[in-house]
């Protein structure tokens, strides 16, 4: 025994020298280990590289190391609004929503009216991300997510209109990569109005995959205003291009060929972007598509063989061929941005009408948000909308101080848009029959109808959580990972060797440390674990435990990339787990930082707390899949019993919780009002939503009324054979009796004209296919 205790140290002390002395553990093990992982590895393309390497790196790069400083969460800048943008937002945004019925514009013009359309361009809607020095708004990102949220509180065609022109598009692409001619042109004329932009990407044969797109030009000599210049002659064919139907300029992304050489450099120049007049001969604008119900412009668009001068290439001959990484790049920030405040606001009109509605509406006698089952799809409703915007403020801010974190663009767009479909959905339960009978008077249905659009573009949602989000995270934001991939592919392989060692040995230091604290982490319970900054009290438990995970979390991705190996990347279902973990982290944190952000409010605690347990529970639920479904059987039980020691931390949020957060969003308040501000509440009682702040006001102010008609009608002083004594007329017949007086007897009129107002479903006639769709 001695003799092996002794054999076992000096190999371990022999080890330990090794990797000490640099030079002698570069000669043993890193000179072969490179020589090994420059064959392996396979060659990134370009377009692969792009992608890739777009973007910044942000707070999920504190995640992916496992041991992520709230300190530095908690001293991100506050995101809040100039005292401009709040105007514009209290102001503009309110009169051009005021402007918009969605019915009417849904079933009767097909469009938005003009004097909207005027508006939008004579208050600079469409350039808000447009600097001012060309005549824009110059909003901040936070102001551009709250424009967005209040316009989707009101319309789909309102929100979709402004968020293209100030999402991927000319304006983003000119702004960053723009010659200053093209800026100086394009941009004052964006910002006013004068021109409509619409960028075509996608084409029938290359959607999800759009490096794909069989689109081209080819580099030629041509006739351009009566002189030959070197120009390009482009085809394409283009499908669901939002503005193309009224754009003026069209951005054009395709794949630019040069096969004479007559720009002196490669045949395959690559991807490229252009500007190209909407009215320019051979652009062809073809009809309007009809994406379930949704009016906003949208429609395909096609040329053959049109030339262009190199000009037209945004940023000019120089950018040919980078227009791959000019999209990945500006996409991250439309990305953090259009989508995920579009549905926050839907969700937020949501909690408020739904949460309103519930109180207004009687079953069996009885107030609806008072029935558990109702109460429970309540909580979901508030604990979502809570996650939801606390996520858009924080990836919102990030884009302020200047990064474009790409993963986090990814999360975003996945789970807001799929949080939000949860939310109207579970919205759509409680209304019951007022949200499937569509009208003037349905206030929700629209949404419902139209939520799948969302969940479709920039990055269907399936390929999203399946290949993007740990894809590209477990590269991007990995300490080591794409050193290492940089290091093997240097042409000079002397300092690629150098690069490495470094890299290499830094990793497995990187894995071995994690693999540590996750089985100390897993024994403790996460209980030793010390936040390195003040915590609200009631909040502790939950970054001790994100800690934990976060631990867990980078070594499973260390465990899985170096046992599965590139196999990984086709093993879709594990990766989109793994991506899951790593996502309801980045939705903790944004949790926890608006909980402190706001002052610690003791009234959104409950929603806090849902939120973040729920998003615990589904963190747990995607690693328990990842170790369930993983190949090597013993290996993923020796990785359970190191992140589960004693079992699951978290349980679903308690019924008691659930009752809390939807009296949060049922009674008037602070937490009611910070959890759906920023939706646009119409004062007229003949709106469909400002009818459900009327009768919710007016049920509320008859409570003690109500009461005391529950009471008399209890007394038996009703008449048995009365015919009010009824859930409609239960009132009259009170009065009648003398149990209430006539000023009581007004207010509840009053609130039950309200509450029928609210109740009520439009109908059509008979033919409704030669009828006009105006309700009778």
């Amino acid at each position: 025994m001695n003799i092996l205790l002794f054999l076992i140290a000096l190999v371990l002390i022999a080890a330990a020298v090794i990797l000490a002395v640099g030079d002698l553990r570069k000669r043993l093990l890193s000179r072969p280990l490179y020589g090994l992982f420059r064959r392996i590895l396979p060659r990134m393309s370009q377009t692969e590289r792009d992608a890739l390497e777009a973007g910044t790196v942000w707070w999920e790069g504190e995640l992916f190391r496992g041991r992520p400083s709230f300190k530095t969460l908690h001293n991100y800048p506050i995101p809040r609004l100039s005292p401009e943008e709040q105007s514009f937002l209290d102001s503009e945004v309110d009169t051009v929503c005021a402007m918009v019925s969605d019915w009417r514009v849904t079933f009767e013009d097909g469009d938005l009216p003009a004097e909207a359309w005027a508006y939008l361009r004579e208050n600079r809607f469409l350039s808000m991300i447009i600097p001012t020095e060309y005549g824009g708004r110059g909003f901040s990102a936070l102001a551009h997510s709250a424009v967005i949220a209040k316009l989707s509180s009101r319309s789909s065609a309102l929100a979709a209109t402004v968020m293209v022109p100030n999402s991927l598009g000319p304006a983003e692409l000119l702004l960053h990569y723009g010659t200053d001619q093209q800026k100086s042109h394009y941009l004052p004329r964006l910002a006013s109005g004068a021109d409509i932009p619409a960028f075509a990407l996608t084409s029938p044969w290359a959607g999800s995959d759009a490096a794909a797109i069989p689109d081209y030009g080819i580099v030629c000599r041509g006739d351009w205003q009566g002189q030959e210049v070197i120009g390009m002659r482009v085809t394409w064919q283009k499908r669901y291009i939002t503005l193309a139907p009224v754009c003026t300029v069209l951005g054009l992304a395709f794949h630019l060929y040069d096969p004479e050489g007559l720009l002196g450099g490669e045949q395959d120049i690559g991807i490229t972007c252009a500007l190209v007049p909407a009215d320019m001969p051979g652009v062809v604008t073809g009809r309007r598509h009809f994406p379930l119900d949704a009016m906003f412009m949208n429609g395909p668009t096609h040329g053959d063989e049109v030339f262009m001068p190199l000009d037209f290439i945004i940023g000019g001959q120089a950018m040919a061929g980078h227009g791959w990484r000019m999209l990945m790049e500006c996409l991250v920030a439309g990305r953090s941005i259009s989508l995920p405040s579009s549905y926050t606001g839907m969700a937020k009109l949501t909690a408020r009408t739904v949460g309103a509605y519930s109180v207004v509406r009687d079953q069996f006698r009885t107030r609806i948000h008072k029935f558990e089952g109702v109460a429970e799809v309540l909580a979901r409703i508030g604990g979502h909308t809570y996650l939801m915007d606390a996520t858009r403020s924080m990836t919102a801010g990030s884009v302020d101080l200047g990064e474009t974190p790409g993963v986090t663009s990814a999360i975003v767009k996945y789970h807001i848009t799929e949080r939000g479909r949860m939310v109207v959905n579970d919205g759509m339960d409680i209304i019951g029959g007022k949200g499937i009978c569509l009208g003037p008077s349905n206030f929700l249905g629209r949404a419902y109808q139209q939520l799948p659009v969302g969940i479709t573009v920039e990055g269907a949602n399936i390929l999203t959580r399946s290949l993007i989000i740990f894809g590209q995270g477990a590269i991007r934001c990995h300490p080591y990972v794409l050193d290492e991939m940089h290091a093997a592919q240097n042409p000079d392989a002397k300092q690629g060797l150098d690069d490495f060692d470094r890299a290499f040995w830094g990793h497995v230091r990187f894995a071995l440390g994690n693999a540590a604290r996750t089985l100390g982490h897993g024994v403790t319970g996460g209980r030793l674990i010390t936040p390195d900054t003040d915590v609200a009290p009631e909040m502790a438990r939950y970054y001790r435990q994100l800690s934990r995970f976060s631990t867990a979390f980078a070594m499973l991705a260390d465990v899985s990339m170096l046992v599965l190996g590139g196999s990984l990347k086709r093993r879709e279902s594990l990766s989109a787990r793994l991506g899951d973990v790593l996502s309801q982290m980045v939705l903790i944190s944004a949790t926890l930082k608006r909980f402190e952000d706001e002052g610690r409010q003791a009234e959104d605690a409950p929603l806090a707390h849902w939120a973040i347990q729920d998003a615990f529970c589904r963190l747990q639920t995607a690693l328990d899949g990842v170790l369930a479904n993983f190949p090597q059987r013993f290996l993923a039980g020796a990785l359970r019993l190191m992140i589960f020691t004693w079992g699951r931390p978290f349980d679903a949020p308690s019924d008691a919780l659930g009752r809390d957060v939807a009296q949060a969003i049922t009674q008037p308040g602070g937490a009611r009002e910070r959890l759906t501000q920023g939706v646009y509440v119409p004062t007229d009682a003949d709106d469909p939503v400002g009818a459900i702040e009327a009768a919710f006001a007016a049920t509320l102010a008859t409570h003690e009324i109500d009461a005391k008609i529950r009471q008399f009608q209890k007394s038996g002083r009703l008449s048995p054979a009365d015919p009010l004594d009824n859930v409609r007329d239960i009132a009259q017949a009170v009065h009648a009796a003398g149990g209430i007086d006539d000023e009581e007897f007004e207010h509840v009129n009053e609130r039950n004209r309200l509450r029928d107002r609210v109740i009520s479903v439009d109908d059509f006639p008979k033919d409704l296919r030669s009828a006009t769709t105006k309700p009778s």
